[in-house]
């Protein structure tokens, strides 16, 4: 299983952005998503989840201004970026949670996808 994220890129502060991360391979579920960040210097944060159900999570500093969504067709997972600030510039990274494989149903895993940088800046 693969994860390849994109969509990061260089935006003034109050603009937009989308985020996408597919997931390619023998997949039969995957349980959640998440998107986490990690700017220099620092730890890698949730900056939202969103379970099977689609009930989406967010970190206190997105809160009204991101938006987490999936497609379980596509085995892909969105994040929109609204309202940008330079402290939001990070590498973002996807996670697909409890992933099970159609080859292994009864085993879970996790897979990360490879970072996509967003940079927040006049």
């Amino acid at each position: 299983v693969q994860l390849q994220a994109s969509g990061g890129g260089l935006v003034q502060p109050g603009g937009s952005l989308r985020l996408s991360c597919a997931a390619s391979g023998s997949i039969f579920s995957i349980n959640a998503w998440g998107w986490y960040r990690q700017a220099p210097g620092k730890q890698r944060d949730v900056v939202a989840t969103i379970t099977d159900s689609s009930t989406p999570n967010y970190a206190d500093s997105v809160k009204g201004r991101f938006t987490i969504t999936r497609d379980n067709a596509k085995n892909t997972v969105y994040l929109q970026l609204n309202s940008l600030k330079p402290e939001d510039t990070a590498v973002y990274y996807c996670n697909a949670h409890n992933v099970r494989l159609a080859t292994a149903p009864h085993a879970y895993y996790d897979y990360w996808g490879q970072g996509t940088l967003v940079t927040v800046s006049s």
